[in-house]
Protein backbone atom coordinates (compact mmCIF):
# COMPACT_ATOMS: atom_id res chain seq x y z
CA UNK A 1 0.00 0.00 0.00
CA UNK A 2 2.82 2.44 0.81
CA UNK A 3 4.43 1.77 -2.57
CA UNK A 4 1.19 2.80 -4.29
CA UNK A 5 1.07 6.07 -2.34
CA UNK A 6 4.70 6.76 -3.14
CA UNK A 7 4.07 6.06 -6.82
CA UNK A 8 1.03 8.37 -6.91
CA UNK A 9 2.86 11.21 -5.11
CA UNK A 10 5.82 10.88 -7.46
CA UNK A 11 3.50 10.96 -10.48
CA UNK A 12 1.74 14.08 -9.12
CA UNK A 13 5.05 15.84 -8.47
CA UNK A 14 6.27 14.96 -11.94
CA UNK A 15 3.07 16.22 -13.57
CA UNK A 16 3.27 19.51 -11.62
CA UNK A 17 6.91 19.94 -12.59
CA UNK A 18 6.14 19.27 -16.24
CA UNK A 19 3.19 21.68 -16.10
CA UNK A 20 5.12 24.60 -14.58
CA UNK A 21 8.53 23.97 -16.10
CA UNK A 22 7.26 23.55 -19.68
CA UNK A 23 9.57 25.64 -21.93
CA UNK A 24 6.65 26.98 -24.03
CA UNK A 25 3.94 27.83 -21.48
CA UNK A 26 5.62 27.32 -18.09
CA UNK A 27 6.50 30.99 -17.56
CA UNK A 28 2.88 32.05 -18.21
CA UNK A 29 1.53 29.36 -15.88
CA UNK A 30 3.96 30.32 -13.10
CA UNK A 31 2.92 33.98 -13.51
CA UNK A 32 -0.75 33.05 -13.26
CA UNK A 33 -0.09 31.02 -10.12
CA UNK A 34 1.84 33.94 -8.61
CA UNK A 35 -1.01 36.39 -9.40
CA UNK A 36 -3.63 34.08 -7.87
CA UNK A 37 -1.59 33.58 -4.72
CA UNK A 38 -1.11 37.37 -4.44
CA UNK A 39 -4.86 37.89 -4.75
CA UNK A 40 -5.47 35.30 -2.05
CA UNK A 41 -2.96 37.02 0.22
CA UNK A 42 -4.59 40.42 -0.39
CA UNK A 43 -7.99 38.93 0.37
CA UNK A 44 -6.70 37.40 3.59
CA UNK A 45 -5.13 40.73 4.60
CA UNK A 46 -8.40 42.54 3.92
CA UNK A 47 -10.31 39.95 5.95
CA UNK A 48 -7.95 40.39 8.90
CA UNK A 49 -8.39 44.17 8.69
CA UNK A 50 -12.18 43.83 8.64
CA UNK A 51 -12.15 41.47 11.61
CA UNK A 52 -9.89 43.86 13.54
CA UNK A 53 -12.18 46.79 12.75
CA UNK A 54 -15.26 44.90 13.90
CA UNK A 55 -13.46 43.80 17.07
CA UNK A 56 -12.48 47.40 17.90
CA UNK A 57 -16.04 48.62 17.32
CA UNK A 58 -17.38 45.88 19.59
CA UNK A 59 -14.83 46.79 22.25
CA UNK A 60 -15.85 50.45 22.07
CA UNK A 61 -19.54 49.56 22.29
CA UNK A 62 -18.89 47.36 25.32
CA UNK A 63 -16.93 50.10 27.07
CA UNK A 64 -19.58 52.74 26.39
CA UNK A 65 -22.37 50.40 27.51
CA UNK A 66 -20.69 49.38 30.76
CA UNK A 67 -21.32 51.54 33.81
CA UNK A 68 -18.30 53.56 34.79
CA UNK A 69 -17.48 53.83 38.45
CA UNK A 70 -14.41 55.98 37.83
CA UNK A 71 -15.63 58.60 35.39
CA UNK A 72 -18.97 60.38 35.85
CA UNK A 73 -21.17 60.41 32.78
CA UNK A 74 -22.53 63.91 33.38
CA UNK A 75 -20.90 66.89 35.01
CA UNK A 76 -23.93 67.27 37.26
CA UNK A 77 -22.87 63.93 38.78
CA UNK A 78 -19.22 65.00 39.14
CA UNK A 79 -17.67 65.28 42.57
CA UNK A 80 -16.55 68.63 43.97
CA UNK A 81 -12.86 68.12 43.13
CA UNK A 82 -13.70 67.40 39.48
CA UNK A 83 -15.91 70.48 39.32
CA UNK A 84 -13.15 72.62 40.85
CA UNK A 85 -10.72 71.45 38.12
CA UNK A 86 -13.35 72.21 35.46
CA UNK A 87 -13.87 75.71 36.89
CA UNK A 88 -10.10 76.33 36.93
CA UNK A 89 -9.85 75.18 33.33
CA UNK A 90 -12.57 77.59 32.28
CA UNK A 91 -11.57 80.69 34.27
CA UNK A 92 -7.82 80.39 33.63
CA UNK A 93 -8.19 79.75 29.88
CA UNK A 94 -6.83 83.22 29.08
CA UNK A 95 -3.03 83.29 29.14
CA UNK A 96 -3.09 86.55 31.13
CA UNK A 97 -5.45 85.25 33.82
CA UNK A 98 -4.17 85.74 37.39
CA UNK A 99 -3.64 82.04 38.06
CA UNK A 100 -1.39 82.44 41.07
CA UNK A 101 -3.66 84.99 42.75
CA UNK A 102 -6.94 83.04 42.73
CA UNK A 103 -7.94 79.82 44.44
CA UNK A 104 -10.97 77.74 43.52
CA UNK A 105 -12.83 75.51 45.93
CA UNK A 106 -16.12 73.68 45.29
CA UNK A 107 -18.37 72.58 48.12
CA UNK A 108 -21.65 70.79 47.40
CA UNK A 109 -21.53 72.06 43.81
CA UNK A 110 -20.98 75.72 44.75
CA UNK A 111 -17.72 77.26 43.49
CA UNK A 112 -15.89 79.58 45.90
CA UNK A 113 -13.45 82.02 44.27
CA UNK A 114 -10.90 83.57 46.65
CA UNK A 115 -8.01 85.95 46.05
CA UNK A 116 -6.93 89.49 45.26
CA UNK A 117 -7.49 90.70 41.67
CA UNK A 118 -8.45 93.93 39.95
CA UNK A 119 -12.10 94.73 39.20
CA UNK A 120 -11.93 93.58 35.56
CA UNK A 121 -10.79 90.10 36.51
CA UNK A 122 -13.15 89.96 39.47
CA UNK A 123 -16.27 90.11 37.31
CA UNK A 124 -14.81 88.10 34.46
CA UNK A 125 -13.70 85.15 36.60
CA UNK A 126 -17.06 84.96 38.37
CA UNK A 127 -18.96 85.04 35.05
CA UNK A 128 -16.73 82.35 33.55
CA UNK A 129 -17.18 80.11 36.61
CA UNK A 130 -20.97 80.30 36.21
CA UNK A 131 -20.67 78.84 32.70
CA UNK A 132 -19.30 75.48 33.89
CA UNK A 133 -21.81 72.63 33.64
CA UNK A 134 -22.55 71.09 37.00
CA UNK A 135 -21.79 74.18 39.08
CA UNK A 136 -24.88 75.02 41.14
CA UNK A 137 -23.67 78.47 42.12
CA UNK A 138 -20.67 80.77 42.47
CA UNK A 139 -19.63 82.51 45.66
CA UNK A 140 -17.36 85.38 44.57
CA UNK A 141 -14.99 86.22 47.43
CA UNK A 142 -12.47 87.99 45.19
CA UNK A 143 -11.35 91.45 46.26
CA UNK A 144 -9.03 94.24 45.12
CA UNK A 145 -5.41 94.07 46.28
CA UNK A 146 -4.91 95.92 49.57
CA UNK A 147 -8.54 95.54 50.65
CA UNK A 148 -9.83 92.98 53.15
CA UNK A 149 -11.38 89.76 51.85
CA UNK A 150 -15.18 89.54 52.09
CA UNK A 151 -16.71 87.09 54.56
CA UNK A 152 -17.75 83.71 53.19
CA UNK A 153 -21.20 83.75 54.91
Amino acid sequence: MSRLITLLMGAAAGAAAAHFLDPDSGARRRGQLKDKSGQAKAGATQAVGTVSSVAEKAKGAAISAAPSAVKPTRLEDADDVTLARKVETEIFRDANAPKGDVSVDVQDGVAYLRGAVDDEWNARLADDAKKVDGVKGVKNLLHRPGTPAPAAD
